[in-house]
């Protein structure tokens, strides 16, 4: 296709309606994935390596902070006691927790380059313009000569598909339908990104509530070795600290993961709300811009 982001006047019946600034949008270096060496997802996907090593590294910092940087402030030992001396469950929580964060960062990134392909002048703007093949093929060659790559737009590839198809086999009435059915195919795509996302949200929880059944079951030994220990006060004493640290265990890993899920179900609602209304804008445009200016007599 032509990398001439002009159009002729006799392709676009008789005038150019590509008027104004053009904008070029290259995926290549915007995608953050793709910068950062890495195979990058379907649209707004993540990818999940990276995002795991990334987790792994602010998980890491985490605990490097609370052993380093906290461990000289006598009022945070109670915090870093929470996080390390509470049992194996706070250690797969935060690194979940911050997987999941760093999922939610690769997204958003993915999602902001998604949104900029709204505003490229892909369609002509006059009002007396009409979709036929042969514009739809003008239409193609526009989209190829503003952006690097049109199907690794979610906006952009939904046009080219179904201009593809006017363009190839001629008919107006199967264009409302391919784009109908692209739309769907989308909205499965961007709830399907999500996935990983949803089992951290299910094994948070679930990490929180073991701790909490770990930490009682501790507990509840050390009170046997209490009542076992009779008069003896220094063996009452120690007996009574492991019941102590046991319930500590049980409800500090429910208040760590209910406060990650808290956090992370927070973040992948609102992000879920502006794909969501990113979905509703596309499917404006596809409506107006394509569907809308259709000739319906071509063939």
């Amino acid at each position: 296709m032509s990398s001439d982001p002009s159009i002729s006047s006799e392709s676009l019946l008789g005038k150019n309606p590509f008027q104004g600034s053009m904008w070029m949008l290259d995926w290549t270096r915007s995608d953050p994935e793709r910068r950062l060496g890495f195979k990058p997802g379907r649209f707004t996907s993540p990818n999940k390596l990276l995002s795991l090593l990334a987790g792994l590294a602010m998980t890491v910092a985490f605990y490097a902070i609370l052993q380093i940087g906290l461990a000289g402030w006598p009022a945070a030992h109670w915090f870093i006691d929470m996080f390390t001396k509470r049992g194996p469950c706070p250690y797969p929580t935060m690194l979940f927790f911050f997987w999941a964060l760093a999922m939610m960062f690769f997204k958003w990134r993915k999602f902001q380059v998604q949104k900029r392909a709204l505003t490229l002048p892909v369609m002509p703007q006059q009002p007396d313009f009409e979709l036929t093949p042969s514009t739809a093929r003008a239409v193609r060659e526009r989209m190829s000569a503003i952006v690097d790559n049109p199907h690794h737009f979610i906006l952009l590839n939904r046009i080219d598909l179904a201009l593809a198809n006017l363009h190839n086999i001629g008919q107006t009435a199967d264009v409302a339908a391919i784009i109908k059915i692209q739309a769907e195919n989308d909205e499965a795509q961007i709830a399907s990104s999500y996935a990983l996302a949803q089992g951290f949200l299910w094994a948070i929880p679930v990490l929180g509530f073991i701790g909490t059944v770990q930490g009682l079951s501790q507990a509840i030994g050390a009170f046997a070795g209490t009542l076992a220990a009779g008069g003896d006060m220094t063996a009452l004493r120690g007996s009574l600290q492991n019941v102590t640290g046991g319930l500590a265990t049980a409800f500090e890993t429910t208040l760590i993961a209910l406060v990650c899920a808290l956090i992370l179900q927070l973040l992948v609602s609102w992000l879920q709300t502006m794909e969501s209304e990113f979905l509703d804008e596309c499917n404006e445009i596809c409506h107006k811009n394509v569907a809308g200016k259709l000739r319906l007599n071509a063939n």
